[in-house]
């Protein structure tokens, strides 16, 4: 496509990396690492991947109810690292997380350490090279890690998530500086997570989920798939999570080797999230006294109705499983920041192909 050249005055700076860099973290405008500087030719190559025009507003980020058009979000992903191929994935997670039932004025402003999970199925992970297998969550994948860099990135610079301002979280994650993986499709014994909610296998999509960094789950004990199950049920009920009574949609990320295991003793993916909805609870009398006479507490029994335990899924819909990583018999849960809903959104292709976002109801 023909680009516009409709671009904001040029700011002149000493030719040298390290006053770039200066500049940009004076502003504000980096994640504390540095950055590829945004110069004109790498932005206007990487825009061509998308049938848009720069100024064309693509989506509005909260807080700030910044407008994201596309100049900026090629901006930020430039300064990423991004490879131009990789912008339509950026600009899709980008439009999911301001969907309305995702919540990201909440997201951005709230004291809880989430972050923004982009989940990426289809035929795209394959092609772009996005990890699925060993490492998933860690270092070591260009596109992995500058993905969500970009999202990141422009969800500071556009949507005003600047930490100690906008962003108040207490503690924060290192999972806000990056947090994108593909799902394992190849050693996944049931539907990917896409197929599982209507889409096309062949379809390329965007699942965000605004949780925490990986728990992990270690269980080299277990030989049945009971046993793993029962491990990964006590490692949710969780006292200090904000998914504890039932709010939001917490991730189940099964490592292979034990996906495997609980496929073959009979168990479906329904079968999983029934059980941790079954036995992922946790006893109101181990709680502290205090916490028993909080209003917080007493909210959390009116709401669900429970005075003996309360449950980490309202719904055993709720709970998001998919397959991801390496060897090891390792899984891991994601909670959530419980006021938000899972978006999944078709990546949009060059040609105007039609996009379809899948809200879990």
């Amino acid at each position: 496509m023909a680009v516009n050249l409709d671009f904001p005055p040029i700011v002149e700076l000493d030719d040298s990396l390290d006053a770039i860099q200066d500049f940009f973290e004076t502003q504000g405008w980096t994640d504390g690492l540095p950055i590829v500087p945004p110069t004109r030719p790498r932005v206007q190559e990487m825009m061509k991947h998308l049938d848009y025009a720069p100024n064309d507003i693509v989506a509005r980020l909260g807080p700030r109810n910044g407008e994201a058009t596309l100049l900026r979000i090629a901006t930020n992903a430039v300064m990423a690292g991004c490879r131009p191929e990789y912008l339509p994935v950026v600009v899709t997670a980008l439009q999911a997380v301001a969907e309305e039932p995702f919540n990201l004025n909440g997201i951005q402003s709230t004291t809880h350490p989430c972050a923004v999970f982009m989940l990426v199925n289809g035929p795209i992970a394959h092609e772009l090279g996005i990890n699925s297998g060993p490492n998933v969550f860690g270092q070591g994948w260009r596109a992995n890690t500058s993905i969500g860099r970009a999202v990141r990135l422009a969800l500071t610079n556009i949507g005003g998530g600047t930490p100690g301002d906008g962003d108040r979280a207490t503690h924060g994650t290192p999972a806000k500086i990056s947090f994108c993986a593909a799902e394992n499709e190849a050693e996944n014994p049931w539907q990917p997570l896409h197929v599982e909610h209507g889409f096309q296998p062949d379809d390329n999509v965007v699942t965000v989920v605004a949780c925490e960094g990986p728990h992990n789950i270690n269980d080299h004990g277990s030989i049945s798939g009971l046993g793993i199950l029962t491990t990964i049920a006590m490692s949710m009920r969780q006292a200090g999570s904000n998914n504890i009574g039932g709010h939001g949609e917490p991730v189940l990320v099964f490592g292979p080797e034990h996906a495997a295991q609980v496929a073959r003793d009979g168990y479906s993916k329904d079968d999983v999230k029934r059980f941790v909805y079954e036995h992922a609870l946790f006893r109101v009398a181990e709680w502290s006294p205090d916490w028993q006479q909080s209003e917080r507490f007493t909210r959390l029994k009116e709401e669900t109705g429970q005075a003996e335990f309360s449950r980490v899924l309202e719904r055993w819909q709720d709970l998001d499983v998919i397959v991801a990583g390496g060897p090891g018999k390792h899984s891991a849960w994601m909670p959530t920041f419980g006021g938000t809903g899972t978006v999944m959104r078709r990546i949009e292709r060059a040609d105007g192909s039609p996009v379809r976002s899948v809200f879990k109801p």
